[in-house]
């Protein structure tokens, strides 16, 4: 066999490979159960999640109370401009059926903790460590709030930071 021939059988070779390759990610990316983001008016998805104090979760179980919703990190300004806002209003609306729930995006427990204590919050914080939560809820970018009504039903979707004027009013729309 001569040079040229080994070439094209080589080339050919490598033209099939990539051929096949590309054939198989088309066929993976439009095969796969792709999950739709959440909307307005939607039966919010159902998640378990362990808060800092080792408390389990469970959305469902907020069922005829209002929850606020939060994904956060502590890398996020934003999220922390809008943090204190949200423990004053919890101070304010626990007791009135509306609960907020504070999702962080999978960072360590340490730092969590730690950015937790700075800023005195006392609201359920967990984390979403293996990235599940965040994905269900299709939460991009940060910070995002899930408006949640006593039914479990998604009323509004709020992205960026809220002012305490605006939490308190989005917490009087989600109040049983």
């Amino acid at each position: 066999m001569d040079k040229k021939q080994r070439r094209l059988i080589m080339r050919t070779s490598i033209l099939v490979l990539l051929g096949a390759a590309l054939v198989f990610s088309l066929y993976a990316n439009f095969t796969k159960d792709k999950v739709a983001a959440v909307q307005k008016g939607d039966t919010a998805r159902d998640f378990v999640l362990t808060d800092m104090d080792g408390n389990r979760h469970k959305l469902s179980d907020y069922k005829g109370q209002g929850v606020f919703l939060n994904f956060w990190g502590t890398w996020c300004k934003p999220c922390e401009y809008e943090m204190p806002f949200m423990d004053n209003q919890y101070q304010k609306y626990k007791d009135q059926g509306v609960q907020i729930l504070a999702v962080n995006v999978g960072e360590s427990d340490y730092s969590v903790k730690k950015f937790a204590e700075k800023h005195q919050l006392t609201f359920p914080i967990m984390i979403d460590n293996n990235n599940q939560v965040q994905t269900a809820y299709k939460v991009d970018p940060l910070p995002v709030t899930f408006l949640i009504d006593k039914d479990g039903r998604i009323v509004d979707t709020l992205t960026g930071s809220l002012s305490e004027e605006s939490i308190q009013k989005h917490m009087e729309r989600i109040k049983p």
